[in-house]
């Protein structure tokens, strides 16, 4: 692995739940398992916040972000409400994870199941500078080539002929 990072975890609850662990050696992400005693039942278009089991000491400087797990999405619509979901490195309860069943059809999410990826990624905190209040045009040096266009603005498809 390029870098790597130490921080704590402990487990909270009365489910043993999996520490998270890196599956390959190039992987971006652990997973996190559903530390449930029985199924969970999610039907179509109902939302669920499911525990994890676990609480993490995500570094100052660092987030933690819970993504969706790509097979779980593709085989039956389950995927991460808030994605990517924000653990900030002041937060030190336990991490619950927001699912969604996007699908036609009851899915079961099974104790100890594997339901979400943590990505511990570094992020920065930015200090404003207030340019101007209340007027509709840009400071000079502040106009961009896009402006505010945005939500499909540049259209659907590409005039560019790949080289």
């Amino acid at each position: 692995m390029a870098g790597s990072l130490r921080t704590g975890i402990w487990r909270i609850g009365k489910i043993e739940a999996p520490l998270p662990e890196y599956m390959t050696s190039g992987a971006a992400g652990v997973d996190l398992c559903a530390a449930i005693a029985q199924p969970l039942e999610i039907s179509p278009r109902e939302r669920v916040l499911v525990s994890t089991g676990l609480g993490v000491a995500v570094p100052p400087g660092f987030e933690g972000q819970v993504r969706p797990r790509s097979g779980l999405a593709v085989r039956s619509g389950i995927t991460v409400l808030n994605s990517p979901g924000t653990i900030d490195s002041d937060y030190r309860g336990e991490l619950r994870v927001a699912l969604v069943n996007l699908g036609g059809e009851s899915v079961m999410i099974e104790p100890l199941e594997r339901i979400a990826q943590l990505v511990v990624t570094p992020v920065v905190q930015v200090v404003w500078d207030l340019l101007r209040t209340g007027a509709d045009d840009l400071p000079i040096g502040e106009t961009t080539e896009r402006g505010a266009g945005g939500f499909g603005h540049t259209g659907r498809k590409t005039d560019r002929i790949p080289d």
